[in-house]
């Protein structure tokens, strides 16, 4: 059995973008409402920090072996249906996220929360790049500041409704009507196909999808680290108050769902290959002096210039990722995303391991030195 249908029969327009755009700010809400739940996970099962990051695992793994699985399917069932499941998953997990207090229960419950959002962030990211090419227009920006907005609203609206003393099985259950609300919003719209092209269900990354895929990892890396170790940074090294210390990512976010709100229109302006050079360099020279310089203040503008240079990159490399013929786009979305979803989890590691063997200015230095990289690879690529 093939695709359920193709452009022969079915063009994408205005519905699909703002179903394409709903689906974005699904996944982004959906991740994001886990984070304010983790203190309460590790409270109930009674975890240490080495326990629980172990099990902070299973979400990543369920994540990546769904990703390239929601290709295939999507290539059989369509985006509609496949995107449905993982949004489905998502809200089937989140209360069990609140509540469950084993390990065993805990570990299958991140695994399939971790398969619920695999398989929305690879099917979201086809149908981005199926409905981008058929309107002809840079949009790839504006769908990913969906997410990082959906991601803003989902943590802070989670910790409002915890902090107002609702339990955090009455938080999910808000989030989850949320989510199938805006499930119900888009599904209808969701494209019925999921590749334009025919091609194997499954083949190994290769040529210009590899490139791509390795520039997304260096640039998801640099999100990891900035998560999971700028607040560390800010409070070892530059002694701020550790109730502020994540004020580093907060500047990051901020300027990276800014950056990609108003994206599209940069992209047109600026062009595809400029904003992978002047992006991976801007977002460098951001962390060399989030970095090096010796006051916290000048340390957040850092970050702050970080999230914007990184912010347009990753939807730059998604729309080339569309335009190649080297694969079908149902195997060489998946794949770009689950590398970069890879850098992601492997950043934090990288970090913490260079920091152990050097320091961890050493490791944001090298950190910077991967993001002229990508500005050079933007600069090889041509988009």
């Amino acid at each position: 059995m093939t695709s359920l249908t193709s452009q022969d029969t079915f063009v994408p327009g205005r519905l699909q973008q703002m179903s394409t755009r709903i689906a974005f700010f699904i996944a982004g809400l959906g991740i994001a409402a886990w984070a304010p739940l983790v203190p309460y996970a590790k409270a109930r099962a009674g975890l240490d920090e080495g326990t629980l990051g172990l099990l902070l695992l299973c979400l990543g793994v369920g994540s990546i072996l769904a990703m390239p699985m929601a290709g295939i399917l999507a290539t059989r069932f369509g985006c509609r249906r496949v995107a449905t499941g993982g949004t489905l998953l998502i809200c089937a997990a989140l209360p069990l996220l609140a509540t469950v207090s084993s390990i065993p229960a805990l570990i299958a419950t991140l695994f399939m929360f971790g398969a619920g959002l695999g398989t929305v962030d690879s099917t979201v990211n086809l149908q981005a790049v199926i409905v981008e090419r058929a309107s002809g227009k840079n949009m790839m920006s504006g769908f990913h500041g969906l997410f990082s907005l959906g991601g803003i609203v989902g943590a802070a609206g989670v910790s409002a409704l915890l902090g107002l003393g609702l339990s955090p099985l009455g938080a999910m259950l808000v989030v989850v009507a949320v989510l199938i609300a805006a499930l119900f919003k888009c599904v209808p719209h969701m494209l019925p196909y999921g590749s334009e092209c025919s091609g194997p269900a499954f083949a190994v990354p290769h040529g210009i999808v590899l490139f791509i895929g390795g520039m997304c990892f260096i640039v998801f890396l640099t999100e990891g680290a900035a998560l999971d170790w700028s607040a560390v940074f800010l409070a070892q090294e530059r002694g701020i108050d550790t109730a502020y210390a994540g004020l580093g990512y907060a500047a990051f976010a901020l300027t990276m769902t800014a950056g990609r709100l108003m994206g599209d229109r940069i992209v047109r302006i600026v062009g595809a290959t400029r904003i992978i050079l002047f992006g991976g360099l801007l977002a460098a020279a951001g962390l060399f002096l989030a970095t090096f310089a010796p006051s916290w203040e000048a340390a957040l503008v850092g970050y702050a210039l970080v999230g914007a240079g990184c912010s347009n990159i990753v939807p730059v490399l998604y729309t080339a990722v569309g335009k190649q013929t080297v694969m079908p786009e149902s195997i060489a979305v998946p794949a770009i995303t689950t590398l970069g979803y890879a850098g992601i989890l492997a950043g934090p590691a990288v970090i913490g391991f260079v920091a152990h063997a050097s320091s961890l200015s050493f490791a944001f230095g090298l950190m910077a030195v991967l993001l002229v990289a990508v500005a050079i690879g933007g600069k090889v690529l041509r988009v």
